[in-house]
Parts: structure tokens; C-alpha cells; sequence
């Protein structure tokens, strides 16, 4: 494949250029054009890195599209990838919570196996348009968490996994009344129920929350799987992790502990992106639940904090691949894998024409 007049932008510029691909990779890359018959001419649309998404929970939307609504799972997929790939994602850690703390929890153990065999079945079939991997979010405070990553931790595709305690009164939700009111979004509690849960998840804290964190972190290690902390508040969350040998920051919730560029701040109330990348403090950015907002979200760091587009697009892309090992990916640049995507500019807004994966279009 070859490309011309593509405004090609790589780890450390853009500029308007001819690529050549071979067996899924770029061996060619040069500025200028070329009068070659059989190059594709894409009239000045940016050719950028396919891009790394380490997180996203955009999976449950689509297992779970109503309350109490559960849907084929092997469907769930299929279409959470044509969703991810139309975004230009080309690489995606489908992040899936273990360890269940109520009865009526929707990520229940046997819910959590069928999604794992699911991604290993669609994968191997190569029925997946992105490449697919796994990013374990392991509740700490969940009395079955171990276990359940224990059952889970050979699975050829686990890349990734993250502690985190969503205990009202801990991390992003240390204000319980704002842990309330996110709850009753459903749904009013009563005073005597918002304190019947509030006794029972903090006793499950207090009961599972070190020790599993230790014993998961421990377990990855062995495993040479990376682990991510989650909604780090405080220098002490900073500083323990870095203790424990865990390598990215997942949601820090605080400015001292370093999140939404598109929104303009978090739903919860914690600290915008924006904030922490004027202040140099943003190294990878996340979907987290609306794929289409990864790409946005880069150029959002262009408009509003002023950063170049290869500075920018580096978040979304070669940053996330080499916080995870992945160094065949991420930028482009001769002898990496073509995974990049074309975008139009409408107004300030990217919007995703194709999407190739390994030099193959799946968009």
C-alpha cells in the first residue's frame, strides 16, 4: 500500500508526506509526494497513529444495555469492537471488573468467565476488527477477588490489571454523600438503607482490602503482568504505589496525586485532565466509557492547553503502548506496524475516515 499527500504526524512532527506499507509495515516514510500511479491520494486528511486505549469499560454498555437487560455476549462484542475500530482504536485492553461485593452485582463470577472465554473465541477466530487484550480491574475490598483472578490470570491476553477500592469514604469516593447521590441516580435510598450499605461495604474494606491489594500486586509481578493503581487521592497512594513496584496511575482524582478533557471535568467531581496537563502532569489519556472521545480528547489538548499535535496524539498512542510493552506499535514510523487512521478535520472536531489495522482496512 502507499499512500500520498497525507499529513502524516509522527512521535515528534507533522508534515505532508508519502507512506509505504509491506506486510502490515511501514517501511517507507517520507516528506513530499510521489508521482507513483498506484498511490492513494488522501487530499491532506491527517494519517495518525492507530490509536491505545488501556481502558475502557464500553463492553458493559452493550452486555448491559437496560437495567436488569442482559445481552448475548459474543453480539456484546462484536459490536463494542465495530464501536471501538469506527473510533480509530486500532489497540483496546477491554477492562473487565472482578471480585462482586452484593448479591445483585451485574459482575458476577460466572458473567466475569463467559466475557474472558469470549475474547479468547472471538480472537482466535479473527472476527475482531481492533486487536483485543485483557485489563483485569480487580476490587480489592470484593471478598472473591483473589480467587477470581486466580482463575483468570493465564488467559493468553491479560496485559494489565489495576487495583482499586470504590469503597464509599476511600479514593474517589472519600465524600460518601457524593457516592449517594451517585447511587441514587436510580433511585432514592432511604437514611436506614444508605447506612445498612455503607456498614456492610466498609466492613468488607476493613476485612479485604490490604490484603488482596498485596496479594494481586504480588501475583502480577510474578506474572511480569503491569498493575496500575486507581483514583489515587493523596501522596500517600502515590508513594505506596511506587513501592510496590506499580507502574501507571490510573484516574488520579487530585492534582497532589498526578480527569476529563471532553467534558471539561470529572463526573464525580475530581480533577480535570486539562488542569493536570497545562501543569505537564498527563501522560496517557482513556475513553473509559465513550470510545469516541479518545481522539477528541487529544485534539482538546491542542485547543485548549496548547500542545503540539505529535505531543498530543502521543497520549493516545505511544505513551499507553509503551507504559504496556507493546513497543511494535504506537507511532508512525518505519518498521512499526501500520496501524494508523485517517481523519478529517470538521471544524475543531477529528472525525475518523478509516481505520487500518496491521495495513489492512477493518473500518
Amino acid at each position: 500500500m502507499l499512500i500520498r499527500n497525507a499529513r502524516v504526524v509522527t512521535r515528534d512532527e507533522e508534515f505532508t508526506g508519502t507512506l509505504r506499507i509491506e506486510n502490515g509495515v511501514i517501511v517507507d516514510l517520507e516528506r513530499g509526494t510521489t508521482s507513483a500511479a498506484e498511490a492513494e491520494d488522501w487530499d491532506g486528511d491527517y494519517l495518525l497513529p492507530g490509536l491505545v486505549e488501556l481502558h475502557t469499560d464500553n463492553l458493559e454498555k452493550h452486555l448491559a444495555p437496560r437495567p436488569g437487560v442482559r445481552w448475548n455476549i459474543d453480539a456484546a462484542f462484536v459490536i463494542h469492537d465495530a464501536q471501538v475500530a469506527a473510533a480509530g482504536i486500532t489497540t483496546v485492553f477491554d477492562s473487565l471488573r472482578i471480585g462482586a461485593r452484593s448479591d445483585v452485582d451485574m459482575h458476577s463470577r460466572d458473567l466475569q468467565t463467559q466475557c474472558v472465554q469470549a475474547l479468547a473465541r472471538l480472537s482466535a477466530c479473527k472476527l475482531l476488527r481492533a486487536e483485543h487484550f485483557l485489563h483485569l480491574r480487580c476490587e480489592i475490598a470484593a471478598p472473591d477477588v483473589v480467587n477470581v483472578f486466580d482463575s483468570m490470570c493465564t488467559h493468553p491476553l491479560l496485559r494489565l490489571a489495576s487495583v482499586m477500592d470504590h469503597t464509599p469514604g476511600q479514593r474517589q469516593w472519600h465524600d460518601r454523600d457524593q457516592w449517594r447521590r451517585w447511587q441514587e441516580r436510580h433511585g432514592k435510598l432511604t437514611d436506614e438503607h444508605f447506612a445498612a450499605v455503607i456498614a456492610k461495604l466498609s466492613d468488607g474494606q476493613e476485612r479485604f482490602a490490604d490484603r488482596h491489594r498485596r496479594e494481586i500486586v504480588a501475583r502480577c509481578m510474578e506474572l511480569g503482568v503491569p498493575v496500575a493503581s486507581h483514583d489515587d487521592a493523596v501522596i500517600e497512594h502515590v508513594e505506596q504505589a511506587a513501592a510496590e513496584g506499580i507502574v501507571l496511575a490510573e484516574f488520579p482524582t487530585t492534582r497532589i496525586a498526578a480527569p476529563n478533557v471532553v467534558r471539561g471535568g470529572s463526573h464525580s467531581g475530581n480533577v480535570s485532565a486539562i488542569e493536570l496537563a497545562e501543569a505537564g502532569l498527563l501522560d496517557i489519556l482513556s475513553s473509559d466509557y465513550v470510545p469516541s472521545s479518545l481522539l477528541t480528547a487529544a485534539f482538546e489538548l491542542v485547543g485548549k492547553a496548547g500542545w503540539t499535535v505529535p505531543r498530543a496524539m502521543a497520549t493516545v498512542s505511544a505513551e499507553p503502548a509503551r507504559a504496556v510493552g507493546l513497543d511494535d506499535r504506537g507511532a508512525i514510523a518505519p518498521g512499526l506496524r501500520a496501524d494508523f487512521v485517517r481523519v478529517r478535520m470538521h471544524d475543531a472536531l477529528p472525525v475518523p475516515r478509516a481505520t487500518y489495522r496491521a495495513g489492512e482496512r477493518v473500518v
